[in-house]
């Protein structure tokens, strides 16, 4: 896949990523959907397979989860015109996602710790779960199903619902639940 891509395009992935940062409550991952939307659907400078197959990539590789910010902005490189503009539009994206929300966080968190117990913390931080929560439904989602967006395998989505419930009430560790669907996998349930 090659692209064009002009200064305003560059300034136009910087500036998204940037707002996109103050969004990614719970993770850089969260604003997946929106990437997505943007690099894939609005933009067309990734294909539906480079965007899901850099998420995975970043994903399985170890180190923080927001590594799949900087594959993304690396593939829009790629695309663009090879090496030179892939350091590029990895710069871009990882700056980016990352400039605001730290300063946020990092401001948020000092101000928070010196007021931690008046009542409208304690709220706020309450009030922001099921935001979080949302938002991982809807990566998972974007994840899932592509840009089709229609469920396929109810398999999978009943696994992912049972491994929910579990994780939510019990106090099952994660690696049996990760241990139970690579042995579903490897027998071919799914």
């Amino acid at each position: 896949m090659t692209i064009s891509m002009s200064s305003a395009d560059w300034v136009s992935l910087f500036l998204h990523f940037l707002s996109l940062s103050l969004l990614s409550v719970g993770g850089a991952i969260t604003t997946a959907p929106d990437m997505h939307r943007f690099l894939v659907d609005h933009r067309a400078w990734l294909s539906d397979p480079q965007y899901s197959a850099s998420i995975a990539i970043a994903q399985a590789a170890p180190g923080p989860n927001v590594l799949f910010v900087a594959l993304l902005g690396w593939n829009v490189g790629l695309n663009a015109a090879g090496l030179p503009t892939a350091l590029l539009g990895m710069f871009l994206a990882m700056l980016g996602i990352m400039l605001p929300s730290t300063t946020l966080t990092y401001l948020a968190a000092r101000w928070g710790h010196e007021n931690r117990e008046l009542r409208a913390v304690r709220a706020f931080k309450q009030g922001l779960a099921p935001i979080v929560i949302a938002l991982l439904v809807a990566t998972g989602w974007i994840l899932a199903t592509g840009s089709s967006y229609a469920v396929r395998d109810w398999p999978i989505w009943l696994i992912a619902t049972v491994s929910t419930v579990i994780v939510w009430r019990t106090k099952l560790h994660l690696l049996w639940l990760l241990g139970a669907g690579a042995a579903i996998g490897w027998m071919g349930w799914i």
